[in-house]
């Protein structure tokens, strides 16, 4: 992103009550509901560095590139969307020991200072907070899109 300009950083964090690699893994598992890849109606997925995700929900693209997963500390990539108003931004993903649960804290940073890009924050705060439902309620039971998203038909 042009430095030049002014840019904003949102902060989400929750406690899961799960191990750090259950929780890293699970992020990048389309089949649990509250990470972007499981609300998506189409999606493609490659978690590597250099990988490439695209995902569409009501209509609106998404699309990046890996460039960092350590297992099972950390996980970043680029994002843009037409909210981010053609700039790439970053999302990083940390997973610490807390306890016997994870700290999980996902910053989403080199926003520009628009409304459209300030919407990430409600946008993050509802994935990590169905993540943290669905997943951290210690069921750990496999998920369906369409359990998740019952109104939507495919």
């Amino acid at each position: 992103m042009n430095k030049s300009k002014k840019t904003i950083e949102i902060k989400v964090q929750r406690t899961i009550p799960a191990p750090p690699d259950e929780v890293y893994d699970a992020w990048l598992n389309p089949k649990i509901p509250g990470n972007p890849w499981n609300a998506a109606e189409k999606f493609i997925l490659d978690p590597k560095v250099d990988g490439l995700f695209y995902w569409t929900l009501e209509g609106t693209s998404h699309y990046g590139r890996f460039t960092e997963l350590e297992r099972p500390g950390r996980i970043q990539h680029t994002w843009m969307s037409p909210n981010t108003l053609g700039y790439e931004s970053i999302v990083t993903l940390t997973f610490k020991q807390h306890g016997e649960d994870t700290l999980m804290t996902l910053v989403h940073s080199d926003l520009p200072e628009h409304e459209l890009a300030r919407g990430h924050e409600n946008g993050w705060n509802y994935f990590v907070g169905v993540f943290c439902e669905q997943f951290g309620n210690g069921s750990r039971k496999q998920y369906r899109w369409e359990e998740a998203h019952p109104s939507v038909k495919k």
